[in-house]
């Protein structure tokens, strides 16, 4: 098995936060992510946007390569590799905020992993999350979810049931839909820029998105299902 692997965009100012990128991947597999991937591709492209406005704010942005590309039930390989990031980004830029992105299996990652020490902000697109997937160390963060209407790989149903559930242990949750399916490739742009603003307002960089602050000051059942 091959040992995961952190792409860095260093900040070009002095460095103020930190935001870790993950890919998707697939069900079962101890096959490595093949270095086309769409999944991976696609988050990297994201990071490389967010890079761009965020390096001279003081952002650190870092993309992980999984050592596998499954989630392989029980071991949960992607959420264990992102706990061995944070250690890395931890060990690195000690005291600093961390915001998690991540898409499908990363976004599950993610979200398992928004309760870590340092993690100041989780923003998932289109998570896989199956029925049953832990919430109460959510209390407290800030979450923001985005899902496709036509998603055909992670019906969309399954991240409003996911956020309605970490509404209710705690977290303050903003969830959208937006006009496309899984792999985030019609109004790329759209998605693009919600990430990082996402971010930046996350990593205490910017400002809250109107959208996002207008999603959290709605009814519990609204703030989950919010068209973007």
């Amino acid at each position: 098995m091959t040992e995961p692997v952190l792409d860095s965009r260093p900040a070009t100012a002095a460095p103020r936060a930190v935001a870790l990128f993950c890919h998707g991947g697939t069900v079962a597999s101890v096959e490595p992510p093949k270095e086309r991937a769409l999944s991976l591709v696609r988050m990297r492209a994201i990071e490389q946007f967010v890079s761009a406005a965020g390096a001279g704010l003081g952002l650190t942005t870092h993309l992980l390569r999984y050592r596998v590309a499954g989630w392989n039930g029980p071991a949960a390989d992607a959420h264990a590799d992102v706990r061995w990031a944070l250690d890395e980004i931890r060990a690195a830029h000690p005291g600093l905020p961390i915001v998690l992105v991540g898409h499908s299996m990363g976004g599950r990652a993610v979200l398992r992993a928004g309760g870590d020490d340092g993690v100041s902000a989780v923003c998932a697109l289109a998570p896989w999350t199956p029925s049953g997937e832990p919430v109460d160390h959510l209390r407290g963060r800030t979450v923001t979810i985005v899902h496709g209407r036509g998603d055909r790989w992670v019906p969309a149903r399954l991240s409003e049931e996911f956020a309605a559930r970490a509404g209710e242990a705690g977290a303050r949750v903003a969830r959208f839909t937006v006009v496309g399916g899984h792999s985030m490739l019609r109004h790329a742009h759209r998605w693009h820029t919600f990430v990082r603003d996402v971010v930046l307002a996350g990593a205490g960089l910017g400002p809250v998105p109107v959208d996002v602050a207008r999603a959290l000051e709605r009814p519990a059942p609204e703030r989950v299902d919010v068209p973007l």
